[in-house]
């Protein structure tokens, strides 16, 4: 389970009859202290790699850009495979099973977005059971 912000916009690809594969880094920091004996530990960050496959990727995709908020689990993998110039470079992913969107997305209004429609205000047909109209109020 990590908590952490996106560092870039997921990168995502397609293979196999419409399947994806989206990798996103996601930044998780552990806040800085101070000893009792006045010593300051700074803030430290660790930046993880995540793989997200098939429908959570093409959610990924649509949804999660830079600088959001994710909660993610998963499970670790590791691997290794040999850069060009043959020396050996070892990795360690996170196998994303599940993931909620932590951050607030602003609201839009037709103002911010012109290409919104301002909203019809839907109001209830009362021609029928008007008997009980006494002047109160119903709620």
């Amino acid at each position: 389970m990590l908590i952490g912000n996106v560092g870039a916009d997921p990168d995502v690809r397609y293979y196999d009859a419409d399947q994806a594969v989206a990798q996103v880094r996601l930044a998780t920091t552990e806040r800085g202290y101070t000893l009792q004996n006045g010593t300051k530990v700074p803030d430290h960050t660790d930046w993880h790699n995540l793989l997200f496959y098939r429908g959570l990727a093409k959610i990924v995709e649509k949804y999660v850009h830079k600088g959001d908020k994710l909660y993610v689990e998963g499970r670790i993998r590791y691997r290794s495979y040999d850069d060009q110039r043959g020396v050996r470079k070892f990795v360690t992913e996170i196998l994303v099973e599940n993931m909620e969107m932590l951050s607030q997305k602003p609201a839009v209004t037709p103002a911010t977005n012109p290409t919104l429609e301002t909203p019809v205000q839907q109001t209830q047909d009362t021609t029928e059971d008007d008997e009980d109209d006494d002047g109160i109020l119903p709620f």
